[in-house]
């Protein structure tokens, strides 16, 4: 177990954060989606981040209508909730990772990458998901800044617009190297589109360490009323390499603090895309250590208000 930065917090019974951890499934790619869902629910996960990719829940392949159902159906039956993530490397071209993009210079190929994450909110919708995650993309070699977030604005306009009808947020996450790579960027895209009530933001704790300006507990505090879905790992400052806890330099407890402060409800999931070789060791160690650096739940009241005797 890898120590905690901060006090050290003890698990036990009647110590559950009121936080919800979740395991992104990019960071099980060698398991079955059934064998993933499986394992994080015997480990004791209260949801997943479920990558839409070739190896789990293909977007692009025949039947998609009815092969979600039978995963709603087993993540019901599991307990597990759920966010729809779109990160897949190659899900849309073998050769270009993360391509196309939502910049790209050609309007077929951008439409390529709405017309997945249009999928995406379908997905999340019959899914009952909290949310769908979904980045910019980087700035193609030799477009300028304000025609890239002019395409960027266009092609996730329609995204939007499904969102709301879907009644599924869409969380869009602040990457390093992309044209949206910052907080501050992400306000730029809603001042951009009018500030839309299903757009959110995706935070990811490693890059509030490898990149913010304001240390990653003070950036979920700022990013509070726009939180729809967290991702979690280990990170130190300017190398943006998603670690295994305990081996970064993030002080947890202050973090986790602060996202439970905020009344957050969605999912906390651990993101480790590179360490899928070893995905159900890091299952198995992350939940833990999350649980022990979270903050410990208010004791339950009676109709009094004085505590209630526990058992």
């Amino acid at each position: 177990m890898p120590p905690l930065r901060g006090p050290d917090r003890p698990v036990g019974s009647g110590t559950a954060s009121p936080l919800r951890f979740g395991y992104g499934t990019n960071g099980l790619t060698d398991l079955r989606l059934d064998d993933a869902l499986a394992l994080l629910a015997d480990l004791g996960y209260d949801g997943v981040g479920l990558t839409l990719d070739h190896m789990h829940l293909d977007p692009l392949a025949d039947g998609l209508a009815a092969r979600t159902r039978r995963v709603a159906a087993r993540l019901d039956a599991l307990g597990l909730g759920v966010t729809v993530e779109t990160g897949a490397r190659y899900v849309l071209d073998p050769r270009r990772k993360h391509g196309p993009s939502l910049l790209d210079p050609d309007p077929e190929d951008r439409a390529r990458r709405t017309d997945l994450l249009l999928r995406a909110v379908g997905v999340a919708a019959d899914l009952g998901a909290h949310a769908v995650h979904c980045f910019s993309g980087v700035t193609p070699s030799g477009t300028d800044e304000d025609t890239a977030w002019k395409r960027l604005a266009e092609s996730l306009t329609p995204v939007l617009d499904a969102a709301a009808t879907a009644g599924v947020p869409l969380a869009v996450e602040p990457e390093p190297g992309h044209l949206l790579s910052t907080l501050a960027d992400f306000h730029t895209l809603r001042r951009t589109l009018g500030d839309p009530e299903p757009l959110g933001l995706t935070l990811d704790i490693g890059h509030c360490q490898c990149l913010e300006p304001l240390p990653p507990a003070d950036c979920v505090r700022a990013a509070a009323p726009w939180l729809r879905h967290v991702q979690i790992e280990d990170m130190r400052r300017g190398v943006h390499e998603h670690l295994p806890f305990g081996d970064g330099e993030i002080d947890f407890p202050p973090v986790l603090e602060a996202l439970a402060a905020t009344g957050y409800q969605g999912l906390t999931v651990v993101e480790l895309p590179r360490h899928s070789h070893a995905g159900p060791h890091h299952a198995e160690r992350s939940l833990p250590f999350l649980r022990r650096a979270a903050p410990a739940p208010l004791p339950r009241t009676s109709r009094s208000g004085e505590p209630s005797a526990t058992h």
